[in-house]
């Protein structure tokens, strides 16, 4: 019979159950505490690689970001040379060929032009159109007024070797002049008529607008045919101005050669008060003055009143700043775009090595 004794074993083993279940259950607890720290640990070696990862290149191997630094640093120093070299060639370029600052040192051109402006003169104009009536034009004296050889521009590769040497202070400038141009070959140019104006092919211009204020069109009276090649010039301050009139007895009558012109003056850029552009005067827009006229009288010379103070119109060339200045400014860009162009061509190199042909 079973009774008290099965009873009494029954309750021996239930003790032995209760702690092979609390066994079970630390186990099971102490498992999940580990695994706990494990979850903990990885997010936290998570954590560092991404920091790790932000620090450095987004590739294996790229460079770290102060490296880059160092790099960009020595890839400057290594354009700056480059970029030194194509501003002072387009410096030069500038200068020779398409626009040069002359500063005025005399009066001879007011009020047009005063004393210590400084003026932009156009060389590329004339390689475009003519030179016409009413320009203001910086010109070489020597061979015409002054002694020595009518100047000839030479090729492109010797003007640009003068350009070049001039930049340094080498060469000679020549005597700078700056006037008026009031006849062009072909022209007869005379003074004055029954009002005292200047008449070009018999037609009187009115010069009000450009002359000194209550100056005189002039006090010396003149007649001659511009020749071929040859240009009439005068100063806008016609008592205090050595221009064409004064050297009639000089070869060419007065006269300046087409080829001494190095440019047109088109605005003053100094001081900030006086800045304007030069137009031609109206007065020089008469349809009539491009009539032929029949040739006048002999040319009439007449010395210069006594006691007048007469100016040659100099115009004398400035430093260095305003074309490397230019030069500078395109050079960025250029030098710019030629490493944009070279670091393209790298890559394209490198893509290029790293690709393999399927094999056949």
């Amino acid at each position: 019979m079973s009774g008290p004794q099965d009873s009494a074993a029954s309750e021996a083993q239930d003790p032995g159950s209760a702690v092979r279940s609390d066994a079970d259950s630390q186990a099971t607890a102490d498992e999940t505490v580990a695994n706990a720290q494990a979850d903990g640990q990885a997010k936290a070696d998570d954590a560092a690689a991404s920091a790790g990862d932000e620090g450095s290149a987004s590739s294996p191997g790229a460079p770290r970001a102060g490296h880059r630094r160092k790099r960009k640093q020595r890839s400057f120093w290594r354009e700056l040379p480059i970029l030194i070299a194509v501003a002072l060639l387009l410096a030069v370029v500038i200068k020779t060929y398409a626009i040069q600052a002359f500063y005025i040192p005399s009066g001879s051109m007011e009020n047009t032009l005063q004393i210590n402006d400084r003026v932009l003169v156009n060389k590329i104009v004339y390689h475009i159109r003519d030179i016409h009536r009413g320009d203001i034009v910086v010109f070489n004296g020597d061979g015409s007024w002054d002694p020595g050889t009518i100047p000839v521009n030479g090729n492109i590769f010797q003007q640009f070797a003068d350009g070049f040497a001039s930049m340094f202070g080498f060469g000679h400038p020549g005597d700078i002049l700056i006037k008026r141009v009031i006849g062009i070959p072909g022209d007869r140019v005379a003074c004055c008529d029954a009002q005292g104006r200047v008449t070009v092919n018999g037609v009187p211009l009115n010069e009000q607008s450009y002359l000194y204020p209550g100056a005189a069109p002039s006090e010396m009276r003149f007649n001659i045919r511009v020749q071929p090649g040859r240009l009439w010039v005068m100063g806008d301050n016609r008592l205090y101005s050595d221009d064409s009139r004064d050297h009639q007895g000089d070869p060419g009558g007065g006269t300046i050669p087409e080829s001494a012109v190095i440019g047109r003056a088109f605005i003053i850029i100094w001081p900030p008060s006086r800045w304007r552009l030069l137009p031609i005067p109206a007065t020089f827009n008469q349809p009539a003055l491009n009539a032929s006229h029949a040739a006048g009288p002999p040319a009439v010379g007449a010395q210069p009143a006594a006691g007048a103070d007469w100016l040659t119109a100099r115009a004398e060339p400035t430093g260095q700043a305003i074309p490397l200045a230019l030069g500078s400014a395109g050079a960025i860009p250029l030098t710019w775009l030629q490493r944009r162009v070279r670091i393209r061509i790298a890559a394209r190199r490198r893509r290029g090595r790293k690709w393999t042909p399927p094999r056949g």
